[in-house]
This record gives structure tokens, sequence and C-alpha cells, in this order.
């Protein structure tokens, strides 16, 4: 059973008997709800997990110790407590301005982006594991479950999923803690970068995280060349064709998740369009031409 907020901040102790408490509701997120929470001259965010959210893969007792190594380290907000077993995560509240997508495209921050992200693929090893290809298998199995109807190709998107998952299988590089869900609103900018919302990090592909922000923020090719070069030092073929790959399974990730919210969510959000959003844009870039070079290439020696 989900708690009220009143019944959350009654089991911080931090803010037992605390007169001088003020919460206020933040925007932002589809999932959760999220507060800040000010008391004792300090100011935190308190997040209620929605309902059924653990069919969306998240775990929150991993989301908690991802974002706790995080936080340490000043990538992440500083954790401050954490509601067991319900999974509701107290942080410090970070006084930052948003990173509008205009001006994360600008070279200087996607250069602070990728340094920000190697030092995340940096981390010690993070609990639990994210595969794009598994979530993908995951979804379409509780998508049906909830009698969701899926686009007419999705068959078709499968057996081309497999290929990739197939070249990629014995060619990627070690699993390395990932963030995995860099939206927009997961960037903060205060002293130094900050990185929101830990609930799908866990070991995995780091050039799923470097795809994501990517789609996420509609990077040109010249852009993604941009990326990989302040990421890695240089942009190989067989990197740039890896990087498609999962901008592919980005948004395959995507749709399949709104499929799942049209099964259990009662949200007011248009979950179809965003589904359709991001099936049409898969769709579109496997019919690349360069679709059958790209698995080529990504088979070529580490």
């Amino acid at each position: 059973m989900t708690l009220t907020v009143e019944e959350a901040i009654a089991r911080v102790p931090l803010w037992s008997g605390l007169k001088d408490l003020k919460v206020s509701p933040l925007g932002g997120g589809i999932t959760n709800r999220n507060y800040r929470v000010d008391a004792g001259g300090r100011s935190f965010a308190l997040r209620i997990p929605g309902e059924n959210s653990e069919m969306l893969g998240i775990d929150r007792e991993n989301e908690h110790a991802a974002n706790l190594i995080a936080g340490e380290l000043g990538l992440a907000p500083q954790v401050v407590y954490f509601i067991r077993p319900e999974g509701y995560l107290v942080t410090r509240f970070i006084d930052g301005r948003p990173f509008p997508p205009q001006e994360v495209r600008w070279p200087e921050n996607i250069r602070r982006v990728a340094e920000t992200l190697r030092r995340i693929h940096d981390l010690p090893a993070v609990p639990g594991a994210f595969s794009a290809f598994q979530v993908v298998k995951d979804y379409s199995d509780i998508a049906r479950r909830y009698k969701v109807e899926f686009p007419e190709n999705f068959e078709w998107l499968i057996g081309r999923m497999d290929e990739a998952e197939a070249a990629l299988k014995d060619h990627t590089p070690g699993s390395r803690p990932c963030h995995n869900d860099l939206l927009n609103g997961n960037f903060l900018i205060a002293d130094e970068l900050v990185v929101l919302d830990w609930e799908y990090a866990g070991m995995g592909d780091i050039f799923f995280d470097l795809a994501n922000f990517s789609n996420n923020h509609e990077l040109s090719e010249q852009q993604d060349e941009w990326l990989l070069e302040c990421y890695f030092g240089g942009a190989t073929p067989r990197d740039l064709a890896h990087l498609h790959i999962m901008q592919i399974m980005s948004d395959f990730r995507e749709a399949m998740w709104g499929l799942v919210q049209l099964g259990i969510s009662d949200l007011d959000f248009d979950f179809r369009g965003y589904a359709g959003k991001h099936f049409q844009r898969l769709t579109k870039n496997i019919q690349h031409p360069a679709w059958g070079g790209w698995l080529t290439e990504v088979t070529q020696n580490v």
C-alpha cells in the first residue's frame, strides 16, 4: 500500500518533532510523486514511487544503492534516508537549474556530459543489471498480459532486435555502472552537473547511456561523433555503429515502456502517443541503408 506524504514524513527520524516542516510538490516525472521538504533550516527531496513500478523493471533497493554511491561522489543528490520496505527515497534537495536541450547541444556541454558519463561508468559496481534487449522482452510479456495492442510490424522489429543482440553478444565491452534513463529532466546544473533519478541504474552497456542521451537530446550525426570524441578521444566506425544500434534500442525500450504503462497506469498521460513516436523513429532507423553495415561493423574486434 502506498503511504501518504504525511505517513512517509512520519517515518523519517531526521524530521521527527520538527515544527518548521514545510512540504511542496515538485513538478516533472510520470512514474513517481516528488516533494520538496524544508525542515530544520535544510531542504530535502522525498520520492514516493507510483503503483506497480516494479513492472517497469524498477528495484527500489538497487536504485537506493546506486544513488547512494553516485551521491557520495557528487554525481547525484546525496541520500539522506531510505524508507523500507516501501522504498521511498529522501535526498538532499539540489538548488540548481534545468539544462535546456538547446544548451545541452553546445559543444562544450556535450563534452561536459561525456565527462560526467565517464565518471558514472567508472563508479564501483552497483547492484542490478540492465540490458535493453531483455527489457524489451520483459515489457513485451507484461504488455501482452494486459492485452495491450502492439504495432503491426512488431514481430519484424523483434527479428531485427535479435539480429542486433546476436551481433553484439561477443563484441561488447564488459558491463559498467550505467544510469540508463538520461532524459533532459534528469540533468540539473548546480556547482557541478548533477544527474537525477537512478531508478533504472545497473550494470550494463556504456553505449546505451551514450545513445540514450543522444536520442533524448536529438543530437545530429556530427554531434554524435563529437560525443564519442569527447568520451573516447576518438570516434571509430565501430563505435559509431554500436551507438546507432543502441539508439534504436533506446527507442525500443521507450516504446515498450509506453505500452506497459498503457496496461498498468491510470495516469492522465498519452502513453499511446509516446509509444507511437518511439516505434516510428526506431522503425525508420532500422530501415536505414547502413543497418547491415552497422551489424557487420560491431563484430570487429573491440
